[in-house]
């Protein structure tokens, strides 16, 4: 019955996980896949979260089914988290991670909306593509990011924008964009939201690392500024990075509506798609959220955790660029340092990121994007020192 089936393409960001465990270099660098590691080079566990956990376990909960679309409360500490305050026009769902938002999103475009088209930025995330198509969807795009310059695409991302036919739903990456970690400034933001609104497009917004950008309140600013106009837009959202909960798949897909009944009746299409896929989500990462998040010290304190993240990872850009400058680099290590979030789009070409992991050992998600939380003091000169020799003139 299955002989047909053909041998699958390797995903490529988790096949250079695989390959990066199985490399027995004792200095290799894994700067691949988006985790965040502390400066020893291990994925925390949250001191915040770990309180939260204990007090779980100490309540010895049974493990019941909740709802279809997850906890009521852990939705409205989501939209309190996202836009500052809950609305009613607003439906929030529990997801299946960040990705399952996106594909519960994808779903609802598909099966509730006239459009099956959706345009994302060029570059994106790989697994936008794998999910929408997947959905059913055509992908399109949109000018961004050049790659040869570091610079926004600006003008000719709003020229698109401005073509695009009514009702077209547009990715778009609120704070730290993945995989460039370059973003729109805040009068950029306002110009983009001028164009949705003009043209009466469908913004999908998609915020997998809220905090690590500018803070969590201010990597927000986007979703703000469009929830001040009369747009319908989507939001998925991921508790992966910022909670460091990796393995529980927490995140939510929240969709703002014109009208409290529209909202009412959009969450249950929302779960009628949610029934017919998985049924009903996880609890134990939700209910880590939900106990975080309900204690003001708690809260204070995951915050200060992230805030202290993002430092971290803003200070090895700073370093590695200074070590970048100070070797006398071809590279335009001034991106290195100024973009944000997690990645960042090198400019390192094909032949330099195979050239890093063949001869070093430092492992990169091609055409160059670095994930800034792998360095730490114990590699940054090391890997300073081998992207000085794989961009040394010929």
């Amino acid at each position: 019955m299955f002989a047909h089936i053909t041998s699958s393409t390797p995903d490529p960001i988790m096949s250079l996980m695989e390959a990066y465990i199985q490399d027995t270099h004792p200095q290799k660098v894994n700067l691949g896949i988006g985790l965040y590691y502390d400066g020893q080079g291990n994925i925390p566990l949250m001191q915040a979260v770990h309180i939260a956990e204990q007090r779980l376990l100490e309540q010895q909960r049974p493990h019941t089914y909740p709802p279809i679309e997850g906890s009521k409360l852990f939705a409205g500490q989501i939209q309190t988290l996202l836009f500052g305050e809950q609305n009613p026009r607003i439906a929030t769902v529990q997801s299946v991670g960040g990705s399952g938002a996106l594909k519960l999103g994808a779903d609802f475009i598909y099966h509730y909306l006239s459009g099956r088209e959706i345009w994302v930025s060029d570059p994106t995330w790989a697994n936008h593509w794998a999910i929408f198509e997947g959905a059913g969807l055509k992908v399109n795009t949109y000018p961004y990011f050049d790659d040869i310059s570091g610079q926004l695409r600006f003008e000719a991302m709003l020229d698109t924008l401005s073509a695009l036919p009514e009702g077209a739903v547009v990715l778009l990456h609120p704070c730290c964009h993945n995989p460039t970690g370059t973003d729109l400034s805040h009068p950029q933001w306002r110009a983009v939201i001028d164009v949705l609104q003009q043209r009466r497009l469908l913004p999908f917004f998609d915020i997998a690392y809220q905090g690590f950008g500018d803070g969590l309140a201010e990597d927000c600013f986007a979703l703000r500024e469009v929830l001040k106009t009369s747009l319908d837009f989507l939001v998925s959202n991921s508790f992966s990075k910022n909670v460091a909960l990796y393995g529980q798949r927490l995140g939510g897909l929240s969709v703002c509506c014109g009208t409290a009944e529209a909202a009412d009746n959009v969450k249950g299409a929302l779960k009628t798609l949610i029934r017919r896929s998985y049924s009903c989500p996880p609890t134990h990462g939700s209910q880590i959220v939900e106990t975080l998040l309900a204690d003001r010290q708690l809260s204070q304190l995951w915050a200060s955790e992230l805030a202290a993240m993002r430092q971290r990872i803003k200070q090895m850009r700073v370093s590695l660029s200074a070590g970048l400058e100070q070797g006398g680099t071809t590279l335009d290590y001034a991106r290195i340092r100024d973009q944000k979030g997690m990645f960042s789009y090198t400019g390192l070409n094909g032949q330099q990121v195979s050239q890093l992991r063949q001869q070093y050992s430092i492992y990169l998600v091609a055409p160059g994007r670095m994930c800034l939380p792998g360095l730490n003091q114990h590699n940054l000169d090391y890997v300073t020192a081998a992207i000085l020799d794989v961009t040394r003139p010929a």
